[in-house]
């Protein structure tokens, strides 16, 4: 059993200071500088966990927090990693996956119907629809590891932005060599390690010292190298927050990690892998038990046994895989210590104990093909089992940067082999491993980083790797009962990947997928290299000849607050602002920005307020905040050119004066935004853009401008310009009171553009809107803003006006059947489902998104969005309700609302084509499974507004064009004017 060992010089603990803390409601103590997992240990508690699958009783495994027997749950924190988190007073720790507590775990149950519940039983069993739910709701109760509590406290974890010439990952012997390489080269150099010290981590004291007294390096100890990004982008997670780090080069010292052997009930409490063991007795004073066995198959095995000795922990025999062991002093010094060596023999079972922890071992000796003779087993009394059998290189982080590996037969693990630009691998990882050989690689390494980030000239010659073998090739040893364990963060056996491999799932990626080895917590750093193992063998193949599985972001678990958003939302507001609190304005957010969603009056309910705002707009006139817009001003030579490539619509050929609706698509086709473009001169273009996309449009195209070279400059206006939309049937006869502007039909027709004054304030006007009526969009100075908000409400007070927000304005788009850009369309509809091909110049000879368009209009559409009509009396069904035909999901609502002026309920959809027919009846499934019915309309919903005029498209015939407004009035121009 687990132990406290007396104090000594090297330990990482403060004994003066005692610690009191709760597991599974008994009280125990241990010192500052303990961890949870040492805590437990020290207190000699039997087991602290249960088993994913089967719930088996599991103790202390890596004691490097790369496996999930030491996850627990603390003061109401799911999962945290017990290897690693530091013990505080008054914790309350508990352990996870268990239903009824750590002893009484009513789920052990399940260990002994394993049988019934082999790998990937869930994929063929339970397909019956009708017990499905119930089977579903069983599992979900069963799986899972950690309880999300929702009333715990929330933590801050901001993000943190770091800058390096040298970033190395590792703070072992090699890692420090490369860090004062190439600090000593000149570089700025971070250096981030998982342990929370550089001492203990067997790299010798002056080169810690010299790491420590570096004015180059900055240290970020206890922090995990998270995942790697592109151009040398690296996610250092720390506990309280994450730091991105962004280096000229990155040094992976990443080491090796552990593996175990894999024998009958590898996985009792008590089995541990030796450099956990280890690492228990040297930094806080733990004694993995009182008699313990060692399984050996490398001189790593001998040194620790020689190390735990010196601290008092008895080992009673070694049990060597191996016909022979190396020629070293470390095994010539447990020679000594009267250690028996079992040259040629494996464990073959662990014996459980009453206390449910190891109390013995079978071994057996093995014959030349490496398997166990079970006809002369041999036990051996113990409390505890130490595996060191190999290593796995942990070459996931160089992975995701792109290096590429091969299989090393002669070490029996996977070392780099072709590193991208910027990155370079040294150490263990690299393949080499005695000391002296760390520290030179460690050397060439950083000098080598430091001269690709410009500082000094590389040095030093390439070590060679090592020759002598630190991992056995096959320490994996079948039993007839089983239960010998390959990956224990998922209960998964020898049997298991066998029986996936004989299923056809015989490849390491489709293993891993059936199987679900390498899925867990610990992501397969102690299971990886033995399901290899085992798979090559069912094959009969080499290692090499199957290869790792992908390496992807995150290498270790990080906590979901460190990955999650910033806990303050910065909040934009419009120069009117103020008066739309004093308007009585309820608030809601629109991107970053805060907007009116309506105007509360007194005695009026929310419904009749938006009802009221959308009466005025439609008999009198209504005015509407719209400075949320982006606002973006181009000038040059190339500016029409320029818009010509990023919207879909042709603009170069746009008169001054006038303005035109434009659709900007991705490469794929697909709708990203739109607005309208106005053309105030020869060189001058000014244009909206969606509130949400603004910032992301004016980026793209800086970069777009820059890429192709064009001679013209962008400027973003969109915080310094206030704009209103002033719209209604008396919107012309009220605002010509106030500007020098001619607003007559004939002097400012549609979709025209005029400067002038407002109020005294300079203005743009644009003769556009969003809502279905004769409108006026005015764009002034930010800073003029309230007053000609304040003359424009004061003129029009008298006529009836009333302000009106968000939802009176979606009520009013709706009835014209306008569509938004990313409610109405989602991230693949294009302007061929979303009926806007009118603003598609197809005959341009470049467009975004031009030669996709192509190709997806000779496959024809997957979706088509229509109008929809609902009763007055109907229930309104939710934005994203699905529409159902024949039992199939068939589309769904895009955007729905009650209309008083239509005494209906109205919407847009997105509908199979097949069903997209003006008039056919369609059914939309509501949250309670009912089906409403509703009927495709045709759109705009509302077919007269105000505002009627007169159109003269080249030498057509005059049209009476109703329903004056961006979209209708383009639309309707289609039959008598080539948009192209």
């Amino acid at each position: 059993m687990t132990h406290r060992l007396d104090a000594y010089a090297g330990e990482w603990l403060d004994r003066t200071a005692l610690l009191r803390f709760t597991f599974e409601g008994r009280e125990y103590q241990g010192y500052s500088g303990d961890t949870i997992s040492s805590a437990l240990a020290a207190a000699g508690v039997p087991y602290v966990a249960r088993s994913f699958k089967y719930h088996r009783p599991r103790g202390i495994l890596s004691f490097a927090n790369h496996d999930s027997n030491t996850l627990f749950q603390v003061d109401g924190v799911p999962n945290v990693r017990g290897d690693v988190t530091l013990l505080r007073n008054g914790m309350r720790v508990s352990a996870i996956n268990t239903f009824g507590g750590l002893w009484r775990d009513k789920a052990r149950a399940l260990d002994r119907f394993a049988r019934l519940l082999p790998v990937g039983f869930y994929y063929k069993a339970f397909h019956s629809k009708a017990l499905f739910p119930r089977w579903e709701r069983m599992f979900r109760a069963l799986t899972g590891l950690g309880e999300v509590t929702l009333g715990a406290g929330r933590e801050a974890t901001p993000k943190r932005y770091g800058f390096c010439d040298v970033l190395v990952i590792g703070g072992g012997p090699s890692g420090l060599s490369a860090a004062v390489a190439a600090a000593q080269a000149g570089a700025q150099v971070a250096l981030a390690d998982e342990s929370m010290r550089l001492e203990g981590n067997g790299s010798p004291t002056a080169l810690v010292r010299a790491v420590r007294d570096s004015a180059c390096i900055t240290l970020f100890p206890a922090t995990v190298a998270a995942g790697y990004y592109a151009d040398h982008w690296v996610a250092l997670a720390q506990q309280t927050h994450l730091t991105k780090m962004r280096a000229k080069a990155v040094v992976f010292a990443t080491g090796v990690i552990e593996q175990p052997a894999v024998f009958r009930n590898n996985d009792l409490p008590g089995v541990m892998l030796a450099s956990g063991a280890a690492r228990l007795a040297a930094r806080h004073s733990v004694a993995p038990g009182r008699r313990a066995v060692m399984v050996a198959a490398n001189l790593d095995a001998y040194v620790t046994c020689l190390e735990l000795h010196a601290r008092g922990v008895p080992v009673v025999a070694i049990v060597e895989l191996r016909p022979a062991p190396e020629n070293d002093a470390a095994v010539s010094g447990c020679a000594a210590l009267g250690i028996p060596i079992l040259r040629a023999h494996a464990p073959y079972e662990a014996v459980r104990g009453p206390d449910g922890n190891v109390a013995g071992l079978w071994i057996a000796p093995v014959n030349s093909a490496g398997r166990p003779d079970a006809s002369a087993l041999r036990r051996i009394e113990c409390d505890a089992i130490l595996m060191s059998v190999g290593w796995a290189a942990a070459l996931q982080l160089y992975l995701q940067a792109g290096g590429s590996t091969r299989f090393s037969e002669e070490l029996q693990q996977f070392v780099p082999q072709e590193s991208p630009p910027g990155i370079f691998a040294a150490g263990r990882v690299n393949g080499v491993y005695d000391l002296e050989s760390r520290l030179a690689d460690g050397r060439r390494a950083g000098s080598q980083a430091a001269a690709h980030a410009g500082f000094g000239t590389p040095s030093g010659a390439a070590v060679a790797r090592s020759t002598r073998c630190p991992s056995h090739r096959f320490p994996i040893f079948d039993h007839p009962l089983a239960k010998n364990f390959v990956d224990f963060d998922e209960d998964l056996q020898v049997k298991d990947l066998e029986n996936a491999a004989q299923e056809g799932f015989d490849s390491s990626e489709l293993l891993k997928r059936y199987s679900t080895v390498g899925m867990g917590p610990s992501q397969g750093k102690h299971s990886n290299m033995n399901a290899l193992r085992i798979l090559a063998r069912f094959r009969g193949v080499d290692l090499a000849q199957l290869g790792l599985t992908t390496a992807r972001p995150m290498y270790h678990p990080v906590p979901m607050k460190l990955l999650a958003g910033r806990s303050f939302y910065p909040e934009r507001r419009t120069p009117i602002d103020a008066q739309h609190g004093a308007l009585g304005a309820v608030w809601m957010p629109a991107g970053n920005w805060r907007r009116p969603e309506y105007y509360a009056a007194s005695g009026e309910s929310r419904a009749q307020s938006i009802d009221a705002e959308v009466h005025a707009v439609r008999s009198s006139v209504g005015l509407i905040d719209v400075g949320t817009l982006g606002k973006i001003e181009i000038y040059g030579p190339d500016a029409g050119e320029l818009l010509d490539r990023v919207y879909a619509g042709r603009f170069s050929d746009l008169k001054v004066g006038m303005t035109r609706y434009g659709l900007m698509l991705d490469e794929s086709g697909v709708i990203v935004d739109d607005g309208v473009i106005a053309r105030l001169g020869e060189e001058f273009y000014y244009f909206t853009t969606t509130t949400g996309g603004s910032a992301t449009v004016f980026r793209e195209l800086l970069r777009l401008n820059a890429l192709w070279g064009l001679d013209c400059t962008l400027v973003n206006v969109t915080g310094h310009r206030a704009a209103f939309n002033f719209a209604g049937p008396l919107s012309r006869r009220i605002l010509q009171q106030l500007t020098d502007v001619d607003l007559r039909d004939e002097a400012f027709p549609y979709l025209a553009v005029r400067s002038g004054q407002v109020a005294g304030a300079a203005a743009r006007l644009m003769r556009v809107g969003f809502v279905g009526e004769l409108g006026y969009e005015i764009h002034v100075a930010a800073g003029r803003g309230p007053e000609v908000w304040r003359a424009l409400h004061t003129a029009g007070l008298p006529q009836g006006l009333r302000p009106f927000g968000v939802e009176a304005q979606r009520v009013l788009r709706l009835e014209k059947g306008h569509f938004i850009v990313g409610q109405d369309t989602d991230g693949l509809t294009d302007p061929h489902e979303a009926n806007a091909m009118w603003a598609v110049a197809m005959k341009k000879s470049f467009f975004i998104g031009q030669r996709s368009l192509r190709i997806l209009q000779a496959r024809g559409p997957r979706q088509k969005l229509v109008g929809i009509e609902l009763a007055a009396t109907a229930p309104l069904p939710k934005e994203c309700h699905l529409i159902i035909e024949k039992g199939a999901i068939a589309g769904r609502v895009t955007s729905v609302t009650h209309s008083r002026t239509l005494n209906k309920s109205i919407g847009l959809a997105m509908l199979s084509p097949e069903l997209a027919q003006v008039g056919r009846d369609i059914q939309i499934r509501v949250d309670s499974g009912d089906l409403l019915a509703a009927k495709v309309a045709p759109a705009p919903l509302m077919s007269i507004c105000a505002g009627a005029m007169m159109v003269t498209p080249n030498s057509a015939t005059p049209i009476k064009i109703f329903c004056a407004n961006r979209f209708s009035f383009i639309f309707s121009l289609l039959e008598v004017a080539d948009c192209s």
